[in-house]
């Protein structure tokens, strides 16, 4: 396993920085770096910019518009962009829904809706989870009943993050109910503006709204948006869940926030507490250990070997990372880290926050928010049982 860069991938790294250096709006990196709240605006303005330059598709590969770009440089790509304070790329569009329909779709299909994605123009949500059905996908209920050419669809999803933007949405559908619960499941594409959608906010303890429930009454869906073969969507399911796992695990900003920690454990003087510094030593190896492993499957796809299967590993270690460092950063606030201000997690927030330090003010919404991260994407305990059949043996 080389570790090492080339001289080429370096070059690549200086570009890229350089770029984000001069595109990146000031406004968005600074709510970034200091956990304030991002608007849809933010976060679509930086999809668009991204979407001109053909990187908003940055793993894509080139006979769909994409950059081709390696393995090696894509990761490069995703660490410079967070290191400068980026918005995480919105994934349910060009990191989850377009390879599928680039593997799976038929070519209008892709000739259809890939352009849209590709540019940041077209916001798609995430329709997997149910309630009764998260981490056990494969006993979806939400119907689609086959009509001449159309599907008429009944049912709920749940969790849909950000569903409240979305234009599209791509779903996991039941079409049949014989066999096995995997064998009735299709994938179809549904247009949120269609009749019979309606979307209801989950509000969060923080009194956000990220989440929301989806509900679908005899919603006509055209055939023609069905990917791939009737009952085949959860072989489709599980090549997007490949992708969306390795994504959850986020290592980048995680050495970001690794940064942010140690900022706030200086303006709190907690920093030469040598016990806190043994707290966050034992994180920043972790999160080393994470790098590590991410650039094991780079290494082993470069050199033609099979790439390891670790996706399942990739995000339980990630996710914890997550909740570890969200939980470091409220020790170093202590009691002010507790107080909810929502104004105070705004931009340009001009009110005396207790103790003084604006900085702490979103810890504790972070905090509660970070809880999901060991269960969304399929949860832990089950990604451990994954992990011990695919890799174990």
């Amino acid at each position: 396993m080389d570790l090492s860069f080339t001289p080429e991938e370096q070059k690549f790294r200086e570009e890229v920085r350089a770029w984000v250096k001069e595109n990146l709006p000031k406004e968005i990196s600074n709510k970034v770096h200091n956990a304030l709240e991002l608007t849809r605006d933010d976060l679509q303005n930086w999809a668009k910019i991204l979407g001109k330059k053909g990187w908003l598709g940055y793993g894509w590969p080139k006979e769909f518009g994409g950059p081709g770009w390696t393995a090696i440089q894509r990761h490069l790509f995703e660490e410079e962009t967070a290191l400068a304070g980026a918005p995480r790329i919105i994934p349910f569009g060009p990191v989850m829904v377009a390879p599928v329909i680039m593997a799976f779709g038929n070519a209008e299909q892709q000739k259809r809706f890939l352009p849209g994605i590709a540019s940041g123009e077209v916001w798609w949500s995430q329709g997997y989870s149910e309630p009764g059905s998260g981490s056990d996908l494969a006993s979806v209920k939400t119907k689609a009943e086959r009509k001449g050419d159309k599907y008429i669809v009944n049912g709920q999803k749940t969790w849909t993050t950000l569903g409240q933007y979305g234009d599209w949405m791509f779903n996991l559908v039941r079409t049949s109910n014989e066999g096995k619960p995997q064998t009735g499941i299709s994938f179809l594409l549904l247009d949120m503006k269609s009749p019979g959608v309606t979307v209801r906010p989950i509000k969060l303890l923080d009194g956000g709204h990220e989440v929301n429930e989806v509900f679908f009454d005899n919603v006509e869906v055209p055939a023609e948006n069905l990917i791939g073969e009737e009952n085949k969507g959860w072989t489709y399911a599980k090549h997007l869940l490949s992708h969306e796992r390795t994504n959850i695990a986020d290592v980048n900003r995680a050495k970001r926030e690794l940064e942010r920690l140690k900022r706030i454990a200086k303006s709190e003087s907690v920093y030469d507490d040598q016990r806190f510094r043994d707290e966050i030593a034992k994180l920043e190896v972790d999160i080393v250990a994470l790098e590590m492993m991410v650039l094991r499957v780079l290494s082993a796809a470069t050199s033609g070997k099979n790439s390891l299967d670790v996706a399942g590993l990739l995000k339980i270690r990630g996710s914890e990372i997550q909740q570890r460092y969200s939980e470091l950063m409220m020790l170093a606030g202590g009691p002010y880290s507790l107080p909810l201000i929502r104004e105070a997690m705004e931009a340009g927030w001009q009110g005396n926050f207790p103790g003084g330090n604006p900085a702490i003010a979103p810890l504790s919404s972070t905090f509660f928010n970070m809880r999901k991260t060991t269960i969304y994407g399929g949860s832990n305990e089950v990604q451990r049982n994954i992990v011990a059949q695919t890799v174990l043996g």
